[in-house]
Formats: C-alpha cells, structure tokens, sequence
C-alpha cells in the first residue's frame, strides 16, 4: 500500500476547556497552526494527546473536525490499545469519520509474544493503512526488528513510528524493509540518526513550536544539505531533551503552549500541569533556542 501521509507529523496535543471538557474549537485552531508552520499533517488522539484519558467518542469526533479544519493535509489516528478487538473497532469508526491513516501501538500491559503482536496488528491493518508505534519504554516490551518486517510485508501497514531508543535495531528495519514501507522516528532527538540510517520522516512533539525548522532539518537531510540539517539538530536539541525530561510527555509540551499565548486548557487526571519552577526551566530554554523556535512566525491567529 502507498497511502503518502508526509515526512513530518505531529503528534497534536488535545486543548481542553476549563471544565475539563475538549476544546474541539481549541483543536481545529491548533491544527491548522501546525500545518501552517511546516506540519504535513498531524496525529490525533496520541500520547501527546492524552488519549489514555479520552474516551472513543472524544476521538472520533476530534478526528472529524480536525479533518475538515485542515483539508488537504493528512490526519492519523491513534486507535491502538491492548485489546485488538476494541482496537479494530475503534479504527473502522475512525476511517469511517475521513482519517487517513492509523496509528497503533504495540500492546502495552499485557506484553503479547512476537506473534500476539504480529495478529494484532494484522487485525487492524485490514481495516486500513496503518503505522505500528514501538515504544518499549510505554509499553514494557519491545517489538523486535524480525517482527516488524514480517509485519511490513502486510498490504495494510505502511509503515513504523520507532522510539525504541535502538539506532541498530531502527537501521535494520530500514536495511530490510520493502520500498513503499516507512520508518518515521518516534523521538524527536533522534530524526537526524534515523533519517542517516534510511528513514524517512518523524512523528514529532517538537514542531509544535518549531515546525518550520524540523521541516527544514528533513527538507535539508534529503538535499544533502547535511550542515543545515546538522545546525538544526543542535539548535533544537535543548529544547527536545527539556521538553522530555521536565516531565511527562505531554506535560511539558502542553505548559509551553500555554505559556506561549495559545489556550491548550488544562490536564486530565492524572496528568498535571509543570510547576512554577519547572516551567521557568522549559521557557527559558525555549528562548535561548531563538530563530529554531517558529512559534509566534505561524501565521495564524491563535487567541
């Protein structure tokens, strides 16, 4: 399958109004901020979307109305979980609404063999193209390498976002994948390395204030313009590592927003929102970033 979803996505955060409801007013805002500062398209309902706290009718309908806020652009959904079976439901209501892709993770809690792994993602590729999300340290196990290029062969999966934190494991992926199957980098510190070992793109936390400059880091690396894409890596390295290690993805994102003059709104339990302190840190690190940061150049009006 050759669905072309982009090299650069965000992983879009969810604004919530102060009741703690979804903003979806706040969402279709925020999505075309993103597109407009260098996004090829977003994920909704991720991580950094809080979906653990959203209930399936959230994220459908966050899905419809960031598709038509954004057209032309590619929207993914996050409907994977540790239950194939909700997990396939989910996806088919999830397509149904317009979204262009899937994206799953590995099981998380349960900790399925290889070939738990390889069914359940088989499951939901069949009910459309779908990016299988590797992330050892959510989901307390890793899916191996063999794994997923047997998953590759698939018609219905396109691709890996790999955050596996293994540039070894990542390159042999990239060594033998088929041509049409896609390897973005699930950690932002990481899109220089994995664009190096053949991937093609990253789905990304970062560019929700820095777009234009990760899209001119991946726009350089194919160019062979390798000075650029190196100076941006270093420029936004920073601010990567402050927004991953402050606290919790989203926790960190989500505050800079904030503090930033765009209304994400609140957390939803038990997710809460950086300290004084801690967000004094964040945003100071963010200013030092200085022309890496695209925040306030978007474009569009975001009050």
């Amino acid at each position: 399958m050759t669905t072309e979803i982009g090299r650069l996505l965000t992983a879009m955060l969810t604004p919530f109004k102060a009741d703690g409801s979804v903003d979806y007013l706040g969402a279709e805002k925020l999505a075309a901020l993103l597109v407009a500062d260098g996004s090829d398209g977003v994920l909704v309902s991720g991580t950094t979307g809080e979906s653990p706290a959203l209930s399936d009718d959230e994220k459908i309908e966050l899905i419809k109305v960031i598709k038509k806020a954004i057209p032309g652009k590619s929207v993914v959904a996050g409907t994977g979980s540790n239950d194939t079976h909700h997990s396939v439901k989910l996806s088919e209501r999830a397509m149904k609404v317009g979204a262009d892709a899937l994206l799953a993770v590995v099981p998380y809690y349960n900790k399925p063999p290889q070939e738990g792994m390889y069914q359940h993602f088989k499951a939901i590729s069949e009910v459309g193209p779908t990016i299988m999300y590797n992330i050892q340290g959510r989901t307390a196990i890793n899916m191996t390498a063999a794994t997923t290029l047997r998953c590759a062969q698939l018609p219905g999966i396109i691709g890996v976002k790999e955050a596996s934190g293994d540039l070894d494991q990542i390159g042999l992926v990239c060594a033998g994948k088929p041509e049409t199957f896609r390897v973005w980098s699930g950690d932002d510190s990481w899109t220089l390395p994995v664009l190096a070992v053949g991937g093609y793109g990253v789905i990304c936390v970062v560019s929700h204030i820095a777009g234009r400059s990760m899209a001119k880091l991946i726009e350089a690396f194919v160019a062979g313009d390798h000075d650029t894409a190196r100076e941006i890596h270093q420029g936004l390295l920073p601010v990567i590592k402050s927004l991953m290690t402050t606290a919790a993805n989203p926790v960190p994102i989500k505050s800079a927003l904030n503090a930033l003059g765009f209304n994400a709104g609140p957390f939803r339990l038990p997710l809460v929102a950086l300290t004084d302190e801690q967000l004094k840190s964040v945003m100071k690190t963010i200013g030092d970033a200085g022309g890496f940061i695209s925040f306030a150049k978007a474009g569009v009006k975001v009050a």
